[in-house]
């Protein structure tokens, strides 16, 4: 088939995809009972500027290696085409935004045709597909048996390149080297509310060449590009360029013939006039419209020239609701189609309202086409994982005083020997603050990965403690102070087992204090099924040195309340240890979780925890352990006169509060939570019984509730069985201090806590 034949085919299929896109929107707005009232909603316009495109690529560019992040207001053009290449039955063409039906945004998870990226966050998805290329490059690295992976390639909008995160991963030095990366942008100049001001696509031209990456422009289809060569063309040429982009989309709306006036305006010279009126206004309307993001056939030459060794971009300029009633106004962003604009455009594009669905007939050659292209892209199914278990726990005995970050630190240097199978599927990962996060010794072990083998010219330096060696084989991942490229690579790596069918256990350390800052990005990944554990460290005013700005309060809560996460606050080392390999349990799995962790640089005493002797004492400790809590008091729950419940790094106050008021009579039990999310699940008659277990319901006691951390993060716990109950925690922000004076400050010291009992308990 000739060139000018493929084009013609292609476009016939992008009338079809438009027509579809279109209707499935109308469908979901029009075509259905809607009994709550609420706006259902859909991109009609958003859409119709991807159409050719999307078109381009999945008819003729795309293998089944290749995988596709698409803007999240084009979700209903994938749906057309899935539905044409025979991915998507048609009974959910009308089931946009419904229950068990098409999702508003493209997902991975809850679609029910092929999505490689959950899309919806603005910014987030576009760079998930650059974070999946990194994250096959690791596994190839270090797994012969990784399926091959072809292009990942990013569909966004020109409004997305505002967010921080496109910026954030863009500037990230390892990305520069990443040939596989292709990025299209949608430039139709206009966002939610407005027409994008001014002439800005230069500037985020250079931005993009600045960072290392292939940057072409495709501005003008070939047919406008044509005039440019006649007589006055160049003038033509000049002036469109210059034009604004509030004035280009004002002229896209007028009758066709003020078009010629509104290009000359008041300063073009008499060759640009003569150019202009010798086209008929139909066709100078129709010209200036044609811009590359619509010309298939300039879409596909542009393709050709991707440059394999570094990250193409691809800055495509479209018209936002291109061939519908509603293009280039600037409030079509969510505006619908009504019935009588619908019976337009299907005459426009040879639809039949009455029959929305029709695909093409068989014989013809856009369906032989579609059914050649559903075939070339339908993907062996993913390899069945057989992942190799965590031990239950490991050979170290914790005697000394140590925090817990200290012991994560050791725990992974550890793991190598105990558990060499599991630890060959970890991999670390830190925003520029692996040895402040004690993973040095991990580091020494196993090495920093790089995509390619780096010279490490201190390895003859007899006075280097970390010794950072990087190539193939490492298994930590240092990224620049980026938390957002953190989380967006960590969430990649954690969803490698349904992508490639190889498991990864990926860890990252950060400062607590900077959670919130990762959180949404992170959320996104564990929405999009990524698995994976954050440990945020060091944590609360128990920094105390570092100030209020580096003192995190919300973080417990945050954890508690993160959907497909279990939060951990582990206070002692065995406890830590016995969590973390639970929770590594539970990632890159089928069903699997994330998991948050919240640990301290605090020195505690080991003893503290009153670990039992009896081996079976032992094992029962770990099973309440990894469900939550457990007592450290062993007096009869009938003398208890009230109930002191630590979390984390207070423990040592908890405990000497518990002492002082034996001291003067009152019998105060101690609870120490591993997890007040899996306690609360509990208390929710979700998982375990762990609830009932440590508050159980014959014995009622007042509840003092302490942690280091925002105070009603425990407040549920009154609610087990109507325990009167004070909770103390840190609700205002620190300042600098030393620790005995952060914990009075916010009213967590063992005087407070006795003084808080006390109240308690003689009432």
């Amino acid at each position: 088939m000739t060139a000018a034949a493929t084009e013609r085919l292609l476009r016939e299929i992008a009338r079809k995809v438009l027509w579809l896109s279109t209707s499935i929107v109308d469908s979901a707005n029009h075509g259905r009972p809607n009994s709550g009232g609420v706006k259902v909603g859909g991109h009609q316009a958003s859409s119709a500027s991807m159409v050719d495109i999307m078109v381009s690529l999945w008819f003729s560019e795309l293998t089944r290696h290749d995988r596709v992040s698409v803007k999240p207001h084009a979700s209903p053009v994938l749906h057309a085409i899935n539905y044409l290449i025979g991915d998507l039955d048609a009974k959910y063409l009308t089931t946009l935004r419904a229950k068990d039906g098409l999702q508003s945004y493209p997902s991975r998870l809850k679609d029910p045709d092929t999505v490689d990226f959950s899309t919806g966050s603005v910014g987030i998805g576009a760079t998930a597909a650059l974070w999946a290329a990194m994250a096959h490059r690791y596994l190839a690295s270090h797994f012969d048996t990784t399926p091959r992976a072809g292009r990942f390639v990013s569909l966004l909008g020109d409004a997305e390149l505002d967010e921080g995160a496109i910026w954030e991963a863009v500037a990230d030095p390892s990305v520069a080297r990443m040939g596989e990366l292709l990025w299209i942008v949608d430039l139709n100049r206009q966002s939610l509310d407005r027409i994008v001001p001014d002439v800005q696509g230069h500037r985020l031209m250079g931005m993009f060449e600045a960072a290392g990456w292939q940057v072409m422009t495709l501005k003008w289809g070939r047919t406008i590009t044509a005039l440019f060569e006649q007589p006055g063309g160049d003038e033509l040429c000049e002036r469109l360029e210059a034009m604004p982009n509030e004035e280009y989309q004002r002229m896209l709306r007028v009758d066709p013939v003020e078009v010629a006036d509104r290009i000359v305006g008041s300063g073009g010279s008499d060759r640009l006039r003569d150019l202009v009126t010798s086209i008929p206004a139909a066709g100078l309307a129709a010209a200036i419209r044609d811009l590359g993001g619509h010309d298939i056939g300039l879409l596909l030459d542009t393709y050709t020239k991707v440059d394999p060794t570094r990250p193409s971009i691809v800055f495509a300029y479209t018209v936002k609701g291109r061939g519908l009633p509603t293009e280039g106004h600037p409030n079509n962003h969510s505006a619908l189609l009504s019935d009588v604009q619908m019976g337009t455009l299907a005459e426009a594009v040879g639809a039949d309202r009455a029959d929305p669905w029709r695909a093409f007939d068989p014989g013809s050659a856009a369906y032989a086409l579609c059914a050649e292209r559903g075939a070339t892209l339908r993907r062996d199914p993913v390899p069945e994982i057989r992942p190799d278990a965590m031990p239950a726990s490991l050979s170290r005995r914790h005697r000394a005083p140590i925090s817990t970050q200290a012991s994560l630190g050791r725990f992974l240097a550890g793991l190598p020997r105990e558990a060499p199978d599991a630890a060959r599927r970890v991999v670390t990962c830190s925003p520029d603050v692996a040895s402040s996060t004690n993973l040095g010794g991990w580091i020494n072990k196993t090495g920093v990965w790089s995509a390619h083998e780096r010279p490490d010219w201190f390895a003859d330096d007899t006075e280097r403690v970390l010794k950072w060696s990087e190539g193939t084989h490492g298994q930590h991942v240092e990224l620049g102070i980026a938390e957002i490229n953190l989380v967006g690579l960590l969430s990649e790596l954690g969803a490698t087992w349904s992508r490639w069918g190889e498991r990864l256990v990926p860890i990252a350390t950060l400062y607590d204090p900077f959670i919130s800052r990762a959180l949404e990005p992170w959320s996104y990944g564990i929405y999009a099924g990524g698995q994976s554990i954050i440990v945020g460290t060091p944590s609360g005013v128990t920094l105390a040195p570092e100030g209020g700005a580096h003192q995190s309060i919300t973080t417990p809560s945050i954890g508690l309340e993160q959907p497909g996460c279990v939060a951990w606050e582990p206070a002692f080392a065995q406890d830590l240890e016995w969590c973390l390999l639970d929770a590594m349990n539970h990632v890159g799995v089928p069903g699997g979780t994330s998991a948050y962790f919240r640990l301290s640089t605090r020195p505690v005493d080991q003893a503290l925890a009153a670990l039992p002797e009896d081996e079976l004492l032992l094992e029962r400790r770990r099973r309440h352990s990894i469900a939550g809590g457990y007592r450290i008091t062993t007096h009869a729950l009938e003398d208890e006169q009230v109930t002191l419940v630590g979390v984390g790094a207070v423990m040592p106050e908890v405990l000497a509060a518990a002492e002082t008021l034996a001291a003067h009579g009152v019998t105060a039990g101690v609870v120490c939570l591993t997890s007040p999310d899996l306690v609360f699940r509990s208390a929710q008659g979700r998982g375990s019984d762990i609830a009932a277990t440590l508050f159980p319901g014959e014995h009622p006691a007042p509840l003092v509730t302490v942690m280091d951390g925002h105070p009603h993060t425990m407040a549920f716990l009154a609610g087990l069985r109507g325990d009167r109950s004070r909770n103390l925690g840190v609700s205002e922000f620190g300042q600098s201090s030393d620790l005995h004076d952060a914990y009075r400050i916010h009213g967590i010291d063992t005087a407070s806590i006795v003084d808080t009992a006390m109240t308690l308990a003689c009432r």
